[in-house]
């Protein structure tokens, strides 16, 4: 079986390489976004959905658990060698409580991960929704890339590229969210400058993702800003070819292959 390079990927590759676009929040309970829900909100991950209220206990499990995910992502993005129980203090549990959740720091990264290509998935399949309702498409591809900007995806993708083994369920998923977006990249495709292919999309996602400053609100600040610029640049019209071939797929998925 093959499995597709990552989520803007459009060819498919070695079940070995892997790109997944990861995520910055992290719900237990959350619906389906529509045209305005801020990124993140989506269904978060593949565990288990609970509906109705939770005990006490089970709502402080879950505050827990949403706390042990954050700080492993801010641990870990800033520090990719950190050690898990950097976690543990940064999320003020015990490190015993983590290990409950979590066996290992890979499957603390696994699940960030995961999450974050539930995340992908679901705005990819609200942007799809939304063009086919009739709504302005670049208006759509707009929200679509600024809503996953916000959601910071690409600096786990930045910081984590070779640092565990995804599971076979991970590349089913990065599967799925690739093939979303390339049915989805297919309906604005006319709305971009020639030679955009679906791979600039992902890079462009780490491009925005380099802008980190002190203070969150000043960093989205600048993100939007300067996406604002690369979005102009993408819009179809009358310019010069592109300097050099657009990003491959070898280039993208083997950062995601583990050193030997």
């Amino acid at each position: 079986m093959s499995y597709r390079n990552e989520i803007f990927c459009s060819n498919t590759i070695r079940t070995e390489c892997f790109v997944p676009v990861v995520c910055y929040n992290f719900f237990v309970t959350e619906t389906k976004p529509g045209p305005e829900t801020k990124p993140g909100t989506g269904t978060a991950s593949g565990r288990p959905h609970r509906d109705g209220p939770l005990s006490g206990r089970q709502a402080e499990a879950a505050r827990n658990d949403r706390r042990i995910l954050e700080s492993a992502r801010a641990v870990f993005v800033a520090d990719p060698a950190a050690p898990i129980t950097a976690v543990a203090k940064h999320a003020g549990v015990g490190i015993s409580a983590l290990y409950t959740r979590y066996g290992s720091k890979e499957e603390l990264l696994r699940t960030l991960c995961t999450d974050g290509l539930v995340i992908v998935t679901n705005e990819t399949e609200t942007a799809i929704e939304r063009v086919n309702k009739g709504e302005d498409r670049w208006s759509v591809f707009s929200d679509f890339m600024r809503h996953l900007a916000d959601a910071d995806t690409s600096s786990m993708t930045r910081a984590f590229a070779g640092k565990f083994a995804p599971t076979p369920e991970m590349f089913a998923l990065a599967n799925r969210s690739s093939q979303l977006f390339d049915s989805f990249f297919a309906l604005i495709q006319d709305l971009l400058r020639p030679g955009i292919v679906a791979h600039d999309v992902s890079l462009i996602f780490e491009l925005v993702a380099a802008i980190r400053f002190p203070s969150p609100e000043r960093t989205a600040e600048l993100r939007h800003r300067y996406l604002a610029v690369i979005l102009d640049g993408l819009r179809a019209g009358n310019r010069e070819d592109l300097p050099g071939p657009p990003p491959a797929w070898p280039e993208l998925s083997e950062r995601w292959i583990p050193p030997s």
